[in-house]
C-alpha cells in the first residue's frame, strides 16, 4: 500500500514537470529527473507564495489570514507559469536552437525569481531595516519641520507669538509708559542731582574748614599756636563763609526737588492717559493677532500631524529597500550577506528552467528519442484516419451522385417510354382516319353519285396531338456531375448542389411530318 502511495505521489510529480507516463512505462530512467523537477517546482511554488505573503503583510499591512490565502494563489500562478516554461522547451537536434529556446525563458525566469526573493531577503534582516527606517523616518520629520520653518507661510508666526505675548503683557500691566522715562523728569532729576551733588559738595568743604579752625584753636595742626590767632580767625572766617555758600545750595537743592516733584507728577497724569490709550490698543489688536496666530498655527499642524501619519505609515516594500540600500553602503558585509541570500533564493527559482536548458544541451536521452517516435505516430496514425475519413467520405458522395444518376436516368428512359407509346397510337388514329376517307373516295368512284344520304356521321373525336418529344439527356452534365468531386464535408454533411429536374434535361424535338 506504501509503494503504491509512493508511485502516485511520484507520477503526480512527473505529470507536474511535464513527463507523459505511457512513455515513462517504457524509459523508466527518466522517471527519478521528472520526478527532482516536479519537486523543484513545487519548491518555488511554496517560496513564490511565502513570499507574497510577506510583501502583502508589509507592504499593505494585511492580516496575515488573508496574507496567506493571497499567497497560496500567487504560488500556483508561479507554479503554473514554471511549469510552462519547462513543458514549452521541447528537445532540438540543434544546440542553437535549443539556445534560442533558452534564454527567453530563463530571463523570465530571472525576472520571476527576482520579485520573488526580494520580499524573503527583506525579512530576513527585518529587524536591521526596522532600525534603519526609524532613523530614517526621524530625519525624514526634521527635514519637514526645517521646510516648514523656512516655508513663507508660516514666518509670520514667531512674530504674531512676540506681539501676542507684548500686548497680554500691556493688557495685565495696565499700561507700560514709565513716568520716568519722561524727558521732563528726566531733566528735572538730572537737575536734583546736580544740586544734590553741589549741597554735598559744600557740606564736606565747609565741615573741612571748620575742622581747621578748631584745629588752629588748639594749636595740633596749623601755626601750632594754642588760642585765638591770626591762623584761628582766618580759618574761621573761611568756614563762616562756607557755610553761607552750603545753605544757599541747600536752597537751591530743595528748589530742585520741588521742581522735580511737580513735573514728575504731570508726567504720571500723562503716563496713565498714554496707558489707558495703550490698553486699548493692546486690546483691539489682541483678537486680530491672535486669530491670525491660530489660523496659521492650525495650518502649520495639521501638515506636521498628516505628515507624521504618513512617515508613520512608510515602513514598505519601498522604504525597506531604500534602508536595505543604505545598510549595505555603511555596513559592507551586511551588503555582501544580503547579494548571497538574493542569489540563493535567485537560484532556486530559476532552477526548473535553468536544469530543463542544460538537459536539453546534452544528446537525446531515451525518453526524448521515444517521445519523437511517438510524437511522430501519433501524427502518422492521425493523418491516416483522416485520409480513411476522406476517402469514406468521398465514397458516400460517389454513391450519392450514382444513386442521383441511377435515379435521374429511369426517370429519362420512363418518359421516353412514354413518349414513344404516345407517338405510336398518334400515328395509329392518322393512319384509321386515312383509311376511311380513301374508302369513301372509292364509293364515289364506283357508283357516279355520291353515296346515299346517310346519317350524318358522328363528329370524330378530335384528341389532341402532341408533337413527338424525343427525349435525349444532357450527357455532358451527367459526366459533369460524375466527375465532380466529393463535396462531403467531415462531419458527413455534404455540399453537393440539388441536381436539376428531368424537365430541365429533355429536350423537345418536333414530330417529322
Amino acid at each position: 500500500m506504501r509503494t503504491r502511495t509512493r508511485t502516485r505521489s511520484g507520477d503526480r510529480l512527473a505529470v507536474l514537470a511535464g513527463a507523459r507516463l505511457d512513455l515513462l512505462r517504457v524509459a523508466p530512467g527518466a522517471r527519478a529527473r521528472f520526478i527532482a523537477l516536479g519537486g523543484v517546482l513545487i519548491s518555488t511554488g511554496a517560496l513564490a507564495a511565502l513570499s507574497m505573503a510577506f510583501a502583502l503583510h508589509m507592504a499593505l499591512g494585511a492580516p496575515w489570514a488573508v496574507a496567506v490565502l493571497v499567497g497560496l494563489g500567487w504560488g500556483l500562478v508561479i507554479l503554473n507559469l514554471d511549469r510552462m516554461l519547462l513543458v514549452g522547451m521541447s528537445h532540438e537536434p540543434s544546440w542553437k536552437r535549443n539556445l534560442a529556446m533558452a534564454l527567453p525563458r530563463v530571463a523570465l525566469a530571472v525576472v520571476l525569481g527576482t520579485v520573488i526573493s526580494t520580499p524573503l531577503t527583506l525579512q530576513v534582516f527585518a529587524k536591521e531595516i526596522d532600525t534603519t527606517i526609524v532613523t530614517m523616518q526621524a530625519e525624514a520629520a526634521e527635514e519637514f519641520t526645517d521646510g516648514l520653518d523656512a516655508d513663507a507661510r508660516y514666518a509670520p508666526i514667531p512674530t504674531l507669538e512676540t506681539r501676542v505675548a507684548e500686548q497680554q503683557a500691556v493688557i495685565a500691566s495696565g499700561g507700560t509708559a514709565d513716568p520716568n522715562a519722561d524727558p521732563r523728569v528726566v531733566a528735572a532729576q538730572a537737575e536734583r542731582d546736580a544740586k544734590q551733588t553741589a549741597f554735598q559738595t559744600a557740606v564736606d568743604r565747609f565741615a573741612e574748614l571748620q575742622a581747621r579752625a578748631q584745629c588752629e584753636l588748639d594749636g595740633s595742626c596749623g601755626s601750632g599756636d594754642v588760642g585765638q590767632g591770626a591762623a584761628y580767625f582766618a580759618a574761621a572766617t573761611a568756614a563762616t563763609q562756607q557755610a553761607g555758600v552750603r545753605d544757599a545750595a541747600k536752597a537751591d537743592l530743595d528748589a530742585a526737588e520741588a521742581e522735580l516733584a511737580q513735573v514728575r507728577a504731570d508726567a504720571g497724569r500723562a503716563a496713565a492717559s498714554a496707558d489707558a490709550r495703550s490698553v486699548a490698543l493692546a486690546q483691539a489688536d489682541l483678537v486680530t493677532d491672535k486669530a491670525e496666530l491660530a489660523r496659521l498655527t492650525e495650518a502649520r499642524q495639521a501638515e506636521q500631524a498628516a505628515f507624521d501619519a504618513e512617515n508613520a505609515r512608510s515602513d514598505g516594500i519601498l522604504a525597506r529597500l531604500e534602508a536595505m540600500d543604505r545598510l549595505s553602503a555603511e555596513r559592507p558585509m551586511v551588503g555582501t550577506a544580503h547579494l548571497m541570500l538574493f542569489l540563493l533564493f535567485l537560484s532556486v527559482e530559476i532552477l526548473p528552467v535553468l536544469m530543463k536548458a542544460l538537459l536539453n544541451m546534452q544528446l537525446p536521452s531515451a525518453y526524448d528519442r521515444l517521445l519523437k517516435v511517438r510524437d511522430d505516430e501519433e501524427v502518422e496514425a492521425e493523418e491516416i484516419r483522416r485520409d480513411g475519413r476522406q476517402r469514406a467520405q468521398q465514397a458516400r458522395a460517389d454513391l450519392i451522385v450514382a444513386a442521383e444518376t441511377d435515379r435521374m436516368a429511369r426517370e429519362i428512359l420512363d418518359r421516353e417510354n412514354a413518349a414513344r407509346e404516345e407517338a405510336e397510337r398518334a400515328a395509329e388514329r392518322k393512319a384509321r382516319r386515312k383509311e376511311a376517307r380513301s374508302l369513301r373516295r372509292l364509293v364515289r368512284l364506283v357508283t357516279g353519285r355520291p353515296p346515299a344520304a346517310q346519317p350524318a356521321p358522328e363528329p370524330a373525336l378530335i384528341e389532341p396531338t402532341l408533337d413527338t418529344i424525343e427525349p435525349t439527356l444532357d450527357t455532358g452534365e451527367l459526366e459533369a456531375m460524375m466527375a465532380a468531386p466529393s463535396g462531403v464535408s467531415l462531419y458527413g454533411t455534404t455540399t453537393v448542389p440539388a441536381p436539376r429536374p428531368a424537365a430541365e434535361l429533355l429536350q423537345p424535338m418536333p414530330e417529322a411530318r
